[in-house]
């Protein structure tokens, strides 16, 4: 994720909506619940990213492009502010409280279970989480998206990690 460097010339735009565009989608989803609005999102991101100086983004265009996704993506959360209902989806995907201890062990195992654990972190945590681990950023790149110095974004993964890994170990304690 670190060597970013699109090709020079014309294409540029095209290499970038190559290399970042499934991520970003991924992204912009995680923060929408939404993946159709995520696909507005980045597409906004790339639309912007068009009137760009290409020199001005050397070196830090994967920042760049998490930065303006997530910007877009929190003015449409803003905008919106709808009620979201309950489906069958969402309602199968919330967990239990009165599992069985069993039940719990094999579901500390699973992604699912990680992702959920991950769901209960405070947002800030969330995120930095997320741009790390799904999305391979650097502490600077990270930073440079949220806005954050990189000792913040230090400590919020490490007790992003910590708060997961004790989460887990309850859960296989049961």
């Amino acid at each position: 994720m670190n060597s970013e460097s699109p090709q020079n010339g014309p294409g540029w735009i095209s290499d970038a909506v190559q290399r970042y565009g499934g991520q970003l989608v991924r992204y912009a989803a995680r923060l929408l619940g939404d993946e159709e609005r995520a696909r507005d999102v980045t597409q906004d991101t790339f639309v912007k990213l068009c009137g760009q100086d290409q020199s001005e983004l050397a070196g830090k265009l994967a920042a760049w492009l998490f930065k303006v996704c997530r910007n877009r993506a929190l003015d449409v959360q803003k905008k919106e502010k709808r009620m979201t209902t309950l489906t069958e989806q969402t309602a199968d995907g919330c967990a239990s409280r009165e599992s069985a201890p069993e039940a719990v062990a094999s579901l500390a195992e699973s992604s699912g279970q990680i992702e959920r654990l991950i769901e209960q972190l405070p947002y800030d945590q969330q995120e930095v989480l997320r741009l790390k681990i799904q999305n391979g950023l650097s502490y600077r790149e990270i930073s440079d998206v949220m806005g954050l110095s990189r000792s913040n974004v230090g400590y919020l993964l490490h007790t992003a990690i910590k708060r997961v890994r004790e989460q887990v170990a309850a859960c296989e304690r049961k």
